[in-house]
């Protein structure tokens, strides 16, 4: 059991590791709302939704779900007919 734990963290560890690397090649002019919601769902994300890591839109659809469980800074994110945009949606110019 504890081989597995200590494998599974070591997953999240590379893919949040993967992430940030991944941020590192955007411009500076990063989207401020997205790292917003990514600061404020990133632990709800991990304690609901770890099954669905690294697929951003089945992270989005899994807390969509589940936002009666969400914290309240992550849940302002995914309230119905909110003006902020989804996870999954990329940025339009």
């Amino acid at each position: 059991m504890e081989y597995r734990m200590t494998n599974f963290m070591r997953r999240i560890s590379i893919v949040f590791s993967g992430m940030a690397l991944l941020g590192l090649a955007y411009p500076v002019h990063a989207d401020t709302l997205r790292e917003k919601q990514t600061e404020a769902c990133k632990g709800d994300a991990l304690r609901l939704c770890a099954l669905a890591i690294p697929n951003e839109k089945k992270i989005t659809q899994c807390m969509e779900r589940k936002q009666d469980k969400l914290s309240p800074k992550c849940r302002a994110f995914f309230k119905k007919g909110s003006k902020t945009p989804s996870a999954h949606k990329p940025k339009s110019k």
